[in-house]
């Protein structure tokens, strides 16, 4: 008996692939976990439904966000035996060539194709030449680029960004003024950027019926992929093309959806049936990649309300293991230490990765791996003496040399982190780096320094290879973003603290908070064979060591590495305890604490509010009152004498003690 047309496109295919393959409804919406074959599903629902004839290759468009992933998508397809016919690429990539097609019938011309915002931006900001000026611009660019991803204009762009809580350093109001006089000098000069090629072909497409009528008539089938990375000013374009016709299928995974802050909406994903009428959802539920103790330990970190099961096959592996290191200098040391271990002929350089939140942490780990000799590259971002962040840093030291000769070059280190208080978070934590490389040179000069000793220090410490992702045998340095869509043998996460996981400006935003834990998860999910993470217990400021506080998701990837199961969420008893809680706190009299004490249990109380918060768990987990009470009480200075204090035992206190006592440490300092 023959074989049924496509047959052979199925036969080795989970249950969940096949059916996700096989599905004939649409609007139709695959939701993909990590390692879940999600590329592979997409190109055999391709290739079966031509196969089947249900569609036509040449009337097939294919969307992506990356040339790559197109360039994949297509060479898959040649090998399935769609050979011709098929459109694939990016959005921008797709809009331009209608665009210039749109031009071409209509004998109008075609403006011309800005590269880069910066030729533009730069006299309107008005900055003088150097890093500051390259920051002003990146900042600025992105501001005008998740506007334009949310189609918000100009003049709607101070409401909407505070609307969202954007928060750049310059003020919305001049970034508003910037914006306009960008969008109109584009207008004189008669070029337009990436962004612009989004809604100028919706735009198109919705008002000249002739040419939407030739556009929609070549395009007929539907299939994007990363649907959860969609902007706003995507989805008009995606309905544009679509019109209305229903044959859309996308492919996504809703916990990878971490690009928010670049306009990006993961609802059209989640309420796929919302935004298409209906639409159908199924979803992919064994993961390929990692093996079963990695993929528990990842999918942990998940939001609780969002986690869907899914099922790893492969076989058992090491459990991912969790380190606290005394100080940062100790992780990245540790942790080259270990690369060094693993590396062998079956375990190259180049499968095994270091994974960190923000692009200063890489400093350190460029710097240990140079002295080790491990090649390595930094994916995606410069090297660190590269960044604008860092060049602006080493100005402002030189900038206090020169103006205040007399002090020490360890003092002129302490001003440069001070001055950087109220910096943004990626701009602070450079030149915190910087600060802590100025003190490793003191130590080699033996207090010995000058601003031009240390430059030439910097660029023999961290002359790194940044070879900009070609492939060669050599270790990954980069940063979660970063890592969407990779994956290695080994992967180190690092950093795992409170303030860089979750980052600190997430702090209270429940939002914010769930694209945190998804970010972490995307980091985690990397790793198919072996995953350690690690944390500081402190960190140095300049001349000040910050004591750090492991992050509230460190426990739940300790708790799922033990195999513990967490109790089901009952809303009700959590709401009964939070009553609880609120009325212990409210019945305790003064007589209880000293008014000193008061203050300081107030402070642990606020400290615990945080942490709960973060880790999605009620306060009483993380210490009830009595044993605050306790604390305030007894007002500890070091861990031994912590661990007396009823209520908080050696678990605990490696999880929290240093939090603890820096608390109890600031209420001493802040006595009369």
């Amino acid at each position: 008996m023959s074989e049924s047309p496509g047959e052979h496109l199925l036969v080795d295919l989970d249950a969940s692939q096949r059916r996700a393959v096989i599905e004939p409804a649409v609007p139709l919406a695959i939701l993909a976990p990590a390692g879940s074959g999600k590329t592979r599903v997409l190109t055999r629902r391709i290739a079966y439904q031509c196969s089947t004839e249900t569609i036509e290759p040449s009337h097939v468009l294919a969307l992506t966000f990356t040339r790559k992933a197109a360039g994949e998508l297509r060479s898959r397809l040649r090998r399935l035996g769609v050979r011709e016919g098929l459109t694939a690429g990016t959005f921008h990539a797709v809009a331009l060539a209608q665009l210039r097609a749109h031009h071409e019938h209509r004998g109008s011309s075609m403006p011309g194709l800005l590269d880069r915002k910066a030729r533009i931006l730069a006299p309107l900001i008005g900055a003088k030449r150097g890093p500051q000026l390259s920051i002003a611009i990146t900042e600025v660019a992105g501001e005008i680029e998740w506007a334009q991803a949310r189609l918000v204009g100009p003049a709607a762009y101070v409401e909407a960004a505070t609307s969202a809580g954007r928060t750049p350093t310059m003020a919305v109001e001049r970034v508003a003024d910037v914006y306009r006089k960008y969008q109109d000098e584009k207008r004189k000069r008669h070029v337009i950027d990436f962004d612009d090629l989004v809604r100028l072909c919706a735009h198109v497409l919705d008002t000249d019926a002739e040419f939407a009528a030739t556009q929609r008539w070549r395009f007929r089938h539907f299939f994007v992929d990363e649907f959860q990375d969609v902007s706003r000013a995507q989805l008009r374009l995606l309905r544009s093309w679509i019109g209305e016709r229903d044959d859309l299928c996308v492919v996504g995974d809703p916990d990878q959806a971490i690009y928010s802050f670049a306009g990006a909406d993961p609802g059209y994903l989640t309420r796929f049936d919302e935004h298409f009428a209906g639409g159908r959802t199924v979803r992919l539920d064994v993961n390929y990649r990692s093996t079963p103790e990695i993929v528990d330990a990842a999918r942990a970190v998940l939001p609780r309300r969002e986690r869907a099961q899914v099922h790893a096959v492969g076989s058992p592996g090491p459990p991912p293991t969790v380190t606290r290191f005394a100080d940062a200098d100790a992780e990245a040391k540790g942790i080259v230490r270990a690369l060094h271990t693993a590396n062998s002929p079956q375990r190259p350089w180049s499968s095994m990765a270091v994974l960190y939140r923000v692009n200063a942490q890489s400093a350190a780990f460029e710097e240990s791996l140079r002295r080790s000799g491990i090649p390595f590259r930094v994916r995606g971002d410069a090297a660190f003496l590269d960044r604008p962040e860092v060049k602006l840093a080493l100005d402002a030291l030189d900038h206090l040399v020169a103006s205040t000769p007399g002090r020490e070059f360890s003092e002129h280190l302490d001003d440069l982190v001070l001055d950087a208080a109220e910096d943004s978070d990626d701009r602070r934590s450079h030149r915190e780096a910087v600060a802590q490389l100025g003190r490793e040179y003191l130590t080699v000069t033996s207090g010995r320094s000058t601003l031009s000793g240390f430059l030439d220090f910097l660029h023999t410490s961290l002359r790194g290879q940044d070879d900009g992702g070609i492939a060669t045998d050599a270790v990954d340095l980069l940063t979660f973003h970063r890592a969407k869509g990779l994956e290695w043998d080994t992967v180190f996460v690092a950093g795992l603290e409170k303030g860089l996981v979750p980052i600190s400006h997430a702090s209270g935003d429940s939002a914010a908070l769930d694209e945190e834990r998804r970010l972490l998860y995307v980091g985690l999910s990397r790793a198919q064979r072996e995953l350690h993470v690690s944390w500081a217990a402190q960190r140095d400021r300049g001349a000040r060591v910050s004591t750090r506080t492991p992050s509230p998701y460190l426990a739940e990837i300790e708790r799922a590495i033990r195999g513990a199961v967490e109790p089901p969420i009952d809303v009700e008893v959590n709401r009964r305890n939070a009553r609880q809680a609120k009325v212990a706190l409210d019945s305790l009299s003064d007589s209880e604490l000293s008014p000193l004490d008061r203050q300081l249990f107030d402070a642990l109380v606020d400290w615990r509010r945080d942490v709960a918060r973060a880790a999605g768990v009620p306060a009483y987990v993380v210490f009830d009152n009595k044993a605050l009470r306790a604390v305030a009480g007894a007002r500890p200075t070091t861990g031994s004498a912590l661990l007396a204090v009823p209520g908080v035992g050696p678990v605990k206190l490696e999880r929290y003690g240093a939090a603890l006592l820096e608390i109890v440490s600031e209420s001493e300092n802040a006595a009369p």
